[in-house]
């Protein structure tokens, strides 16, 4: 089991932000900006590289969830704004096999991320 469905599973406890039948939110851990929330899918699907056509409607469901939290903590203006991040594989910034989207917030974001 990933740490992501122990999270899920209320094994270990979470700031949970948002949940439904399909995706679970919460606050990281270490976060990286004032807003860092994660966004999982509960079913595994490991990186987004291994998604396949049959996934389509869950990864869906992960960017409308994106757009509910953004909204549910005030960020979701033109003005605010956010960023949505998925890591892939090692050099991609991946720490754990389980598809998730940071939302991050809260401050200027720098182009190109580092």
């Amino acid at each position: 089991m990933t740490i992501f469905e122990r999270l899920i599973a209320r094994e270990i406890p979470a700031d949970i932000v948002y949940e439904d039948d399909a995706v679970f939110s919460f606050r990281d851990n270490n976060p990286q900006a004032p807003v860092h929330v994660l966004i999982v899918p509960k079913r595994v699907i490991p990186r987004v590289g291994e998604a396949v056509a049959g996934d389509g409607e869950l990864l869906g469901k992960l960017l409308l969830a994106a757009g509910e939290v953004a909204r549910k903590l005030g960020v979701c203006s033109t003005d605010e704004g956010f960023r949505l991040v998925i890591n892939h594989g090692k050099n991609g910034g991946e720490s754990v096999p389980h598809l998730h989207v940071h939302l991050l917030a809260g401050r200027p974001l720098a182009w190109p991320p580092g």
